[in-house]
């Protein structure tokens, strides 16, 4: 989700709820404790330099079981932090504690924002030598028949 879409999505909702991808929600009393860019500037494997740059926002849980973040206010953070830091309209990556600190992608379901689990990956992967998916083969299409270049006693195993 890009920053200009959560700003077109934020004045039609009562309240701001985020999800993960379980099912489980976060508490009701989190707060966004930042919003910002972060870049990342970076070699992978393959010898390829690369930039990557989304918009940050970090959730957390604080002891004030009270705290409730309305639409409205996440709006104005937002909108601060493009008029105070220059933030572009971009991806937004939520970093949220759960047993570690975790990065998530954000999507919309039409009542709650989810967040996505990401995963890692190889940005390389023909200069790293990662074979192509193999084909599937049935067992049941092998060969019976073969006969073992080995015999018992031959030495060769």
């Amino acid at each position: 989700m890009k920053l200009s879409e959560i700003k077109e999505i934020l004045p039609t909702l009562e309240n701001v709820e985020f999800q993960l991808e379980n099912g489980a929600f976060v508490p009701e009393h989190f707060h966004v404790t930042e919003v910002g860019t972060v870049t990342k500037h970076f070699i992978d494997c393959g010898g390829t330099i690369r930039n990557e740059r989304v918009v940050n926002f970090q959730l957390w849980n604080a002891d004030d079981f009270e705290h409730r973040l309305k639409p409205g206010k996440l709006l104005h953070i937002i909108r601060l932090s493009e008029e105070k830091l220059g933030i572009e309209d971009g991806d937004i990556e939520v970093e949220y504690q759960n047993t570690t600190i975790g990065k998530y992608d954000l999507k919309f379901n039409g009542k709650h924002f989810v967040l996505k689990n990401k995963t890692t990956a190889c940005l390389a992967q023909d200069a790293c030598g990662i074979p192509a998916e193999k084909p599937k083969v049935n067992l049941s299409e092998l060969s019976t028949h073969q006969t073992s270049c080995c015999t018992p006693n031959s030495g060769c195993c």
